[in-house]
């Protein structure tokens, strides 16, 4: 009985107490719990995200694909303010918004397209010209080299040359797959010109009808400021086509006097070119405006063109730093300083046209903003005035003495 009896103890010893919990797992692995589940909130969470990423992509992609109608908008749209001076002026002697804008476009075109085609004609005169004229200029550069490095050339061997080199009939293989590409820009250029020429009118017929419907979704304080803000923004526009106007006048005038004592044929229209290339086109206008006149000058005599690019030089000089800073400041009212930093970022941002609207779109919320900047009193310290204290002098005149002993 005694061995039975120490096996039931045993037994008993072993056995779980009834009643008791049972002992906990061990942890699995990497210190995951068995049997945990998802929080409800992450797979919504992930969801936004992507959706989220998905709608910048879309955005990011279809601005960079309408980028260039965003540009033609804000050009037409700063066209529009530039024409509503005189819409306005217009309208309010009795015709309607319509009609005064398609006369202010019509008197536009006409001008544009008179100036264009007195400038061709001028232009196909003086092709003409220099191709009559080009093979007495040749044997007397052909005379020259002759007699200054005792050679025996003759306008044949040179004709000859140039009719069996290669790199002539490369040149004409390269234009002549080139005319596609330059009648797609062509067209290209007169669509965009349509697109603007369209935006601009609607933007200037329908000025009225676009503020309302502008301010409709505005409260009616908000309404006052965005009212001003357009007031501001045709004042400087205006101001600003008014000072390019300016210097085109001044510019014209001072290249048709020298132009005339030179005796180059066409002066009146060269000048009016210069003047209205270099203000309207920025960057390169300077460039464009000055090679005409040059090269009409190289057919009267080479050393005129030499005297009308030093003339250019020169004046764009004078203009930059002493005519246009005066004439932007006070009729845009905005310091020199910021204007030629706020050309250089446009520029920068935008190109051509980002230079040609950086400075009223800058006078304009440089107005706009200084009628909520609160202003004070400016103290009487001669500091202020540019007046050293006398402590910085007493600083001075000891400096001094140290370098003095």
């Amino acid at each position: 009985m005694a061995p039975k009896d120490e096996t039931a103890e045993v037994d008993q010893q072993q056995a779980p107490h009834l009643g008791a919990p049972p002992p906990a797992r061990p942890p699995a692995g990497d210190g995951a719990v068995p049997g945990a589940r998802m929080p409800r909130w992450l797979p919504r969470a992930m969801v936004l995200a992507l959706a989220l990423i998905a709608v910048f992509q879309l955005g990011s992609w279809a601005f960079h694909q309408l980028t260039g109608l965003l540009i033609n908008i804000l050009i037409a749209f700063f066209l529009a303010l530039a024409i509503e001076p005189a819409v306005s002026w217009m309208a309010s002697r009795g015709l309607r918004r319509g009609l005064a804008t398609f006369l202010v476009f019509l008197g536009l075109s006409v001008a544009v397209a008179g100036f264009v085609t007195l400038l061709g004609s001028m232009l196909a005169g003086q092709i003409v010209k220099m191709a009559e004229g080009f093979p007495a200029y040749l044997d007397s550069v052909i005379n020259w080299i002759n007699t200054t490095f005792h050679t025996k050339l003759r306008r044949v061997d040179v004709r000859d040359s140039l009719i069996h080199s290669d790199w002539l009939r490369k040149y004409v293989q390269n234009s002549a797959t080139g005319v596609l590409d330059v009648s797609a820009q062509v067209l290209g250029g007169l669509f965009r010109l349509l697109t603007v020429g369209l935006f601009s009118f609607y933007f200037a017929a329908d000025g009225p009808r676009l503020r309302r419907a502008l301010c409709s979704v505005l409260p009616p304080a908000r309404q006052a400021e965005v009212l001003r803000a357009w007031e501001i923004a045709v004042d400087k526009t205006g101001g600003y086509l008014y000072s390019r106007g300016l210097m085109a006048l001044i510019s014209g005038i001072a290249h048709y006097v020298l132009l005339e004592a030179l005796g180059i044929p066409y002066a009146p229209v060269l000048a009016v070119w210069v003047g209205l290339v270099s203000q309207f086109i920025p960057t390169i206008g300077t460039y464009l405006a000055g090679a005409l006149p040059m090269l009409i000058a190289f057919t009267v005599n080479p050393w005129y063109a030499v005297w009308v690019l030093a003339f250019v030089v020169v004046y764009q000089q004078f203009e930059n730093y002493m005519l246009q800073p005066k004439l932007t400041a006070r009729s845009v009212d905005i310091h020199p300083a910021v204007a030629f930093g706020s050309v250089i970022a446009g520029t920068a941002l935008l190109g051509a046209v980002g230079a040609l609207i950086a400075i009223p779109a800058v006078a304009t919320l440089q107005a706009f903003l200084g009628a909520y900047v609160k202003r004070y009193a400016v103290t009487d310290d001669p500091r202020v005035h540019g007046h050293r204290s006398r402590g910085s002098r007493n600083l001075t005149v000891r400096v001094r003495g140290l370098f003095t002993r």
